[in-house]
C-alpha cells in the first residue's frame, strides 16, 4: 500500500533552491532519506527505498551529501574485529 503525502510550500522556497515542484519533492525525498540513514533510523536499503532510489544511486546520493555509506566508525570496525578475533 502507498501513502500520498502532500503538503504546501513557498513558491520562493522552490525558486532559492531553482527548482521546479517535481525535483524538489525527488531532491527533498533524498535529503530526508540521507539524513535518516545518517542518524541511523534507518537502514541503508529502507533509506534508498525512502528516496526512490536503488541501493548504488543512493550510495552516490550519499558521497554528494559527505555521509558515509558505513554506519559503523573506523574504530567501531576495528572493536568488532578484534572481539572476533577473541571468540
Amino acid at each position: 500500500m502507498m501513502v500520498h503525502i502532500a503538503f504546501d510550500i513557498h513558491e520562493s522556497a522552490l525558486s532559492s533552491v531553482r527548482h521546479d515542484p517535481e525535483m524538489f519533492t525527488r531532491e527533498l525525498r533524498i535529503a530526508a532519506a540521507v539524513k535518516w540513514y545518517e542518524i541511523k533510523q534507518v537502514s541503508q536499503g529502507r533509506a534508498a527505498e525512502i528516496a526512490g532510489l536503488s541501493r548504488s544511486e543512493f550510495i552516490d546520493a550519499l558521497g554528494r551529501y559527505c555521509v558515509s555509506p558505513f554506519q559503523q566508525m573506523a574504530d567501531e570496525i576495528i572493536q568488532d574485529a578484534e572481539e572476533a578475533g577473541r571468540g
